[in-house]
């Protein structure tokens, strides 16, 4: 797993610019799919060689006139308590502040790296603005300019040394790993519990790398499954029923880990803002998705015609994952619980393929002969070659002259044409255009030159 890191602090203390930089932009990158309108705060980072995931949180609000300063509070202290590592930002310009110092006494309570950011110091000239922050009993300051870069490689030379050299050895590698997520009240600990209550198939109970969490390893029809429970599920008494309960670190810890996600969606409430938003991690993760509607008990189904209407809006709000297949369920009666694991085996396997190289080019060669790029100033785009570079999700390269004047549409072309001859119709599929370097094997382009032409001719002679 990759180590989660929460950016913390005040409103305008520079929290996003920070973010931005050291995600490089992360957080601004275009699908190629319409309709992924989805809100980003959090974003995958590199720094020396050490991948790592940054959760930019809403500002600690500055009082409590403010209708949602109790709810981001509550998400601030969330993040704190689940991340691996915390960042707080100060304001070089604007001094300390009451606000500040309520912050930094929750913080030193936390077992684990604490780093305290001073924003907005342009040079070492500006550093002077620093002795106000000792006077709140830290240590250690970092001078950074979050918009200019000042300091900022130093930081992160710190925050990297302090994260693991080894990631945990997986201890079940054959087995297919499962995360449940949804927002509050969908249903995640019943459908859980009706999963392994129902099977009656646990074979034990192994603690996760991720902190307060139980992940349950079972068999299935000679298959291993590790279901991963995210921390807190279970624990529902201990959560504030009248705050939003669905932390994003939460399901990013799960979905890091696994290989499907089952993303549970409330039936009888509908579709919400929040459920698209909690799909759009796992699309960004590139998992395995399956949409399960739950409490299906509930609904009215008197026409026979909810579960289109729902499919619909639920493929319309959510175009980014239009082939995540979608199953109706009741975790309180086990209503079709069994008929989920062979839709997991089917999203797996097709997650898992392998193509041959000839396979893909020959699907290439063909998708390009049936409907050609378009020219880019005069000239004609060409595809020298395709190969297959990773699996969990299926990830090829592609290498073109101009891979910039590919439009995303015809990408998309492209990635439908592969779906489409190798029947991966529930998976994600990743196809990346790089520019053609060195004498790259040139499979699909068979036009000849007019020399090849004439030597052919006095071959043949």
């Amino acid at each position: 797993m990759k180590p989660i890191v929460a950016i913390v602090g005040r409103p305008n203390v520079g929290k996003s610019t920070l973010f931005n930089r050291i995600t490089k932009s992360r957080d601004a990158i275009v699908d190629d799919l319409p309709g992924v309108t989805r809100d980003r705060n959090f974003g995958d980072a590199r720094w020396n060689d050490k991948l790592f995931t940054l959760v930019d949180t809403g500002g600690f609000a500055e009082g409590d006139d403010d209708a949602f300063a109790p709810h981001i509070r509550q998400q601030v202290f969330q993040a704190i308590e689940e991340a691996d590592a915390v960042v707080l930002v100060l304001d070089g310009k604007c001094g300390s502040s009451p606000f500040d110092t309520d912050l930094i006494h929750n913080l030193r309570a936390m077992d684990k790296p604490v780093f305290y950011v001073v924003n907005k110091i342009d040079g070492e000239q500006q550093e002077d603005a620093l002795f106000d922050f000792y006077g709140l009993g830290i240590e250690r300051l970092f001078p950074v300019s979050a918009e200019h870069g000042y300091g900022v490689a130093d930081f992160l030379d710190e925050l990297t040394d302090v994260f693991p050299q080894d990631a945990d050895q997986d201890e079940h590698p054959d087995a297919v790993r499962i995360a449940v997520i949804g927002k509050p009240n969908a249903g995640k600990s019943s459908l859980i519990n009706a999963i392994l209550g129902e099977e009656r198939l646990v074979v034990s109970d192994v603690a996760g790398t991720t902190r307060d969490s139980i992940d349950s390893v079972f068999s299935r029809g000679g298959r291993n499954y590790v279901l991963i429970d995210t921390a807190g599920i279970r624990r529902k008494g201990k959560v504030s029923l009248r705050l939003e309960k669905f932390s994003i670190i939460k399901a990013l810890r799960s979905l890091e880990r696994c290989h499907v996600a089952l993303i549970i969606i409330d039936a009888e409430e509908g579709i919400s803002d929040q459920d698209v938003r909690i799909a759009g991690y796992a699309h960004d993760r590139g998992c395995g998705a399956i949409f399960l509607f739950n409490k299906w008990d509930l609904v009215d189904n008197r026409d026979g015609k909810a579960l289109k209407r729902m499919t619909e809006n639920l493929r319309m709000a959510s175009k980014f994952l239009s082939f995540a297949p979608v199953l109706t369920v009741s975790a309180k009666t086990g209503q079709r619980i069994p008929k989920i694991f062979p839709v997991v085996d089917q999203v797996f396997d097709q997650y898992a393929i392998r193509i041959t190289t000839g396979q893909l080019n020959k699907v290439m060669e063909q998708a390009l002969e049936r409907t050609p790029p378009s020219l880019h100033k005069g000239k004609r785009l060409k595809f020298y070659y395709a190969t297959q570079v990773s699996t969990r999700p299926p990830s090829f390269v592609s290498f073109v002259n101009f891979p910039d004047a590919v439009h995303f549409s015809y990408q998309r072309y492209l990635v439908n044409q592969i779906r489409e001859a190798f029947k991966l119709d529930k998976t994600p599929l990743r196809l990346m255009l790089r520019q053609r370097t060195g004498k790259n094997p040139d499979f699909l382009n068979k036009k000849r030159t007019p020399l090849k032409r004439k030597r052919k001719r006095r071959d043949r002679r």
